[in-house]
């Protein structure tokens, strides 16, 4: 991938009616280039359904990703809710990659009443049991852990990185939101944008800014972290600035609009691009 392309996180609110199929065409309808697949509640797309999918998507030049479940926790201290995690992200692997898309994402863990090292070890254990089973099915999709947007939740910048230069089919999703909002408010100009980009360089290589899956939205945020998502001019979110290190560090893959008005800030990002390019 050699191209900045813009998505909605799901279906266009504007699609008549809103399924699947009719999403990836009116993507292309309006000009965008992606669609994120929402497994987060359940994995709603059929084999069936995922096979014609892929093939539209193909056939229209739209790229899909995918966002898995919310229930996920790879540093629980039951054993049976991590195996339920690994089993809910092997699904999303699994049905996601039947439909076409290159990517899955996914919120790792929280980091309860454990150290941030001892639920690093722990979601690498998993993850590389993870990366194993698709490996043996041939199944080369990017596993995404996502840099999320509470302290109490694991996915700092850094483990991301961290996780993605130890475990192979492993890179980050960068959600910049969620970095603004996990910050109270910082990483939000040029300066800091770039330093993401920087890092994950310094990291993983050139590969890592041409084949990038990331969020962007308005977000409401507190000393605690994020609240909700709002859209992009009803927040404090510096996102002219962003897209100026996107130009500058010459980044491609997808960046998924996850405000609520999905398709209209996706819209807005693009427009703003094309006047930098």
């Amino acid at each position: 991938m050699r191209e900045l392309k813009f998505a909605t996180a799901g279906i266009p609110l504007s699609t008549q009616p809103r399924e699947t199929l009719n999403g990836i065409k009116r993507v292309k309808e309006l000009g965008l280039a992606g669609m994120e697949l929402e497994f987060v509640r359940n994995v709603n797309v059929s084999e069936q359904l995922a096979l014609k999918a892929k093939e539209l998507a193909h056939s229209l030049g739209v790229t899909l990703t995918c966002h898995g479940s919310y229930f996920i926790n790879l540093n629980s201290a039951e054993k049976e809710k991590r195996e339920a995690s690994i089993q809910r992200i092997l699904a999303a692997a699994r049905r996601a990659r039947q439909s076409g898309a290159y990517s899955l994402t996914f919120h790792a863990a929280f980091y309860q009443k454990t150290d941030p090292k001892e639920a690093y070890e722990n979601v690498k254990e998993s993850l590389g049991k993870i990366v194993e089973i698709l490996k043996s099915e041939s199944n080369k999709i990017w596993v995404r852990p996502e840099t999320t947007g509470k302290p109490t939740q694991f996915g700092t910048l850094e483990e991301i990185i961290a996780l993605s230069e130890e475990l192979p089919q492993l890179m980050p999703c960068i959600d910049f939101s969620h970095l603004h909002a996990r910050s109270n408010g910082k990483m939000n100009s040029y300066k800091e944008f770039s330093s993401v980009f920087e890092k994950l360089e310094a990291g993983l290589g050139k590969m890592a800014l041409k084949e990038m899956h990331c969020h962007v939205s308005g977000i409401a945020y507190s000393e605690k972290g994020e609240r909700n998502h709002l859209n992009l001019k009803e927040s404090d979110f510096n996102y002219i600035e962003l897209l100026r290190a996107f130009r500058d560090f010459n980044a491609a893959g997808v960046v998924v609009c996850e405000s609520p008005s999905i398709e209209g800030d996706a819209l807005l990002l693009k427009s703003e691009y094309s006047k930098l390019v």
